[in-house]
């Protein structure tokens, strides 16, 4: 099974972490997750990072700081997330493409359902208070 490349942006405000919520069409939909996408083949995982929360919220990134990277089996796809935190950048984030999205404290995050993959990325976000 292919494994899908994903760019994963901790958007970070002091204690604040920006979140979404998937479409209920898409995979893992209705669930809370940190805003990103995939990689296209001829983008370094930077790259896809910047475009991703261009096209999602609205933001150009200044600065990305990698976190951590984590493979995950779903069953019907397995996904390698390479997750960034993002404290500089211009704009502010806002929805572009429909979904909910919000600020929330860190310490709230666990008030919130993601992903199962995206549980070890909460635990070191927990780290950055």
């Amino acid at each position: 099974m292919k494994i899908v490349d994903v760019a994963v942006g901790v958007i970070k405000r002091q204690d604040m972490i920006y979140i979404s919520k998937r479409a209920d069409n898409l995979h893992q939909g209705g669930l809370w997750e940190f805003p990103g996408g995939k990689k296209e083949a001829h983008e370094t995982i930077e790259d896809a990072l910047c475009r991703e929360l261009l096209e999602e919220v609205n933001i150009s990134v200044l600065v990305q700081t990698p976190l951590m990277v984590i493979e995950h089996d779903y069953g019907d796809k397995k996904v390698r997330l390479d997750v960034r935190v993002v404290e500089q950048f211009n704009g502010e984030p806002s929805p572009q493409e429909g979904q909910l999205a919000k600020w929330v404290t860190i310490a709230n995050l666990h008030d919130y359902a993601f992903p199962e993959a995206n549980l070890a990325i909460m635990a070191k976000v927990a780290e950055l208070v």
